[in-house]
């Protein structure tokens, strides 16, 4: 009789600890999620303001110019955490708007040969081509962060117990960020990077 409720007081203490070790794991999940979402912001905001800095910097014929300040300015709406679902898919077409831009921009034949000698050129691109670098990365730390929490909340126990409390599920930022290479059309979307 005593060995029982030992064996059933061990058992109940080892499911209380592994439910809230579950239970932590999923909240510092949502708050590196927190963090690779501040981090996306950030990036998406500079990405925008490089590309408004270069379409005005006169560097570019005007077409290109306009092109690139009104998908850069597109860009530039709210932050992801204010946004609702419709409004976060307006946004990710936004930047997948402001990607076809630079593309378009940097595909004309002999642009960087037009830029040569153009005082602040060279440093200009190699600030959007950096800021176009790092939204890559923090997207697809962001989307790491989404794919992880939403595995981990598939648990049956992690539904059953409810461990994720009140937060809404995290959803996928989705946008065109494919590199911009002079003279050739891009793939799209990460297709260079699963192809290659």
């Amino acid at each position: 009789m005593v060995t029982n409720i030992v064996i059933i007081a061990a058992v109940v203490l080892f499911l209380g600890v592994y439910v809230s070790w579950r239970a932590g794991r999923l909240d510092r999940m949502h708050t590196r999620l927190e963090a690779a979402h501040a981090a996306l912001d950030v990036t998406l905001v500079r990405r925008s303001s490089v590309a408004l800095e270069l379409a005005s910097s006169g560097l570019l014929d005007p077409a290109t110019s306009l092109l690139l300040a009104e998908a850069a300015h597109e860009a530039r709406g709210g932050t992801q955490s204010e946004l609702t679902r419709s409004e976060l898919t307006r946004n990710e077409l936004a930047q997948s708007n402001l990607s076809r831009a630079l593309r378009a921009a940097f595909a004309q034949p002999g642009f960087r040969a037009s830029l040569t000698g153009k005082d602040g050129a060279d440093e200009m691109l190699a600030e959007i081509e950096a800021a176009a670098q790092q939204v890559f990365v923090a997207r697809t730390f962001y989307n790491n962060a989404v794919a992880g929490i939403r595995e981990a909340r598939s648990k049956p126990l992690v539904r059953l117990l409810r461990l994720a409390g009140k937060a809404g599920l995290p959803e996928f930022f989705e946008m065109d960020d494919a590199p911009a290479a002079e003279g050739g059309e891009s793939a799209g979307a990460d297709m260079q990077r699963l192809a290659g």
